[in-house]
């Protein structure tokens, strides 16, 4: 059979398979086609999009002024890699620190790559401008996190999942519980090698987890106090995706080094971020960090028409809106329901909690029977259902896809 023959569901589901390493486990479906809020499967049935790609299409599938963008230029030039200059990486960076309000960029092209940079640009400048010992300075993580899924970065994760058989583990990192300030001032008094405390503005992939008011900003404070770079990983959380361009914007904090992906490119390619000011940027010397398609040319386009449209379209203020109508129907819903004790999110990032354990098919079951009801989301941690459309989606489209949702509970309901 020719690869590029269309493929029934069956055939397809059955290829991956038979070919390829099973390290996901898909609802399934096998989609074929997307634009805007929705996507089709390969019979040519249309489904609501309530995961984005885990938040890379904030900006909608197929965007044409993004597509537009990624077209144009690879027509024009792919890659030169970092060994010469060209003509696009320039005006995007400027683009990006103008946008974000930072000195400088180092571009990368995925989440787990930007966290890595973050880490490796941390650790430096403890070692160069705080002058932590050689080899003793720590970051501070929490638990719950979730940054990727590299040696370094399992090393510091509580997933079991994520880690069990794949040590020995990177050392360097403290453990704290997130939504804590407490923990956080403590280790931070307790010890004089601290380089930086890594955090997500809401653990996404944890379940939603917002925490408190005032957490962000309080220890963002404390980073302050104590010479602590405050690192925000906002792969999932930024781009507009909780009613801000960024999630710690809620809270007016400006982190002294901030990590972007996912939707930097709308989905459509590999591009992810690392922002700072000079003080840190500039620890960075040629040789030191790099990536052979960090920075290419489409990168830079696709990312600047990114970024345009999340503006033009005011897609931050169309999340925090619609985000409020989203929890306010499921928590009416919830008042009278034994299948869901819990709505929770920030703008377009929203979980629901299943009423049943983490090791049930609860969650898994009902997320099969909303995509037979024409709309996709899917289980994380067991029991938690997470639910992020794009951001274009309409008020309309908002309020027929609450019907699919809680019309599907409904059929779990005791």
């Amino acid at each position: 059979m020719p690869v590029l023959d269309k493929l029934n569901t069956e055939n397809a589901i059955a290829l991956e398979d038979k070919y390829g390493a099973h390290n996901y486990h898909p609802l399934p479906v096998v989609l074929s086609k997307g634009e805007g809020v929705y996507v089709w499967d390969a019979e040519g049935k249309r489904y609501y999009d309530f995961l984005s790609a885990y938040s890379a299409v904030n900006q909608g599938h197929c965007h044409p002024k993004i597509i537009n963008a990624l077209v144009k230029q690879a027509q024009t030039l792919t890659l030169t890699s970092r060994a010469f200059y060209n003509d696009k990486l320039g005006k995007y960076e400027e683009f990006i620190t103008n946008y974000f309000g930072y000195d400088k960029v180092l571009p990368m092209n995925t989440g787990a790559e930007a966290v890595e940079t973050a880490i490796k640009l941390c650790r430096k400048w403890a070692y160069e401008k705080k002058g932590i010992p050689a080899q003793q300075a720590k970051i501070i993580v929490c638990d719950g996190n979730f940054h990727g899924r590299t040696t370094t970065i399992i090393s510091f994760s509580n997933d079991e999942g994520a880690r069990k058989n794949f040590g020995p583990y990177t050392e360097g990192f403290i453990t704290i519980p997130y939504d804590d300030v407490a923990a956080l001032e403590s280790v931070l008094e307790s010890d004089t090698t601290i380089a930086g405390f890594l955090v997500e503005p809401i653990q996404g992939e944890a379940g939603v987890y917002v925490p408190q008011g005032g957490y962000l900003a309080e220890a963002k404070a404390l980073c302050e106090k104590h010479n602590v770079l405050f690192i925000a990983d906002e792969v999932q959380t930024g781009i507009a995706r909780t009613g801000k361009l960024l999630a710690v914007h809620h809270e007016d904090v400006q982190p002294d080094i901030l990590i972007l992906g996912k939707a930097l490119s709308g989905g459509a390619y590999p591009v992810s971020a690392v922002l700072s000011n000079d003080d840190i940027m500039n620890v960075i010397k040629p040789g030191q960090h790099g990536s052979t398609f960090g920075g290419n040319p489409i990168a830079a386009a696709v990312a600047i028409a990114a970024l345009e449209v999340v503006t033009d379209e005011h897609l931050a203020e169309n999340a925090e809106r619609l985000g409020a109508i989203f929890r306010k129907e499921l928590n009416a819903y919830i008042t009278g329901s034994s299948i869901v004790t819990q709505v929770r999110g920030k703008g377009l990032l929203n979980a629901i909690v299943i009423n049943d354990t983490e090791d049930s098919s609860t969650a898994w079951d009902v997320c099969v029977a909303m995509m037979h009801n024409g709309l996709l989301a899917k289980p994380t941690h067991g029991n938690i259902i997470r639910f992020a459309p794009p951001l274009v989606m309409t008020e309309g489209q908002l309020r027929e896809c609450i019907a699919i949702i809680t019309d599907t509970l409904k059929q779990f309901e005791n």
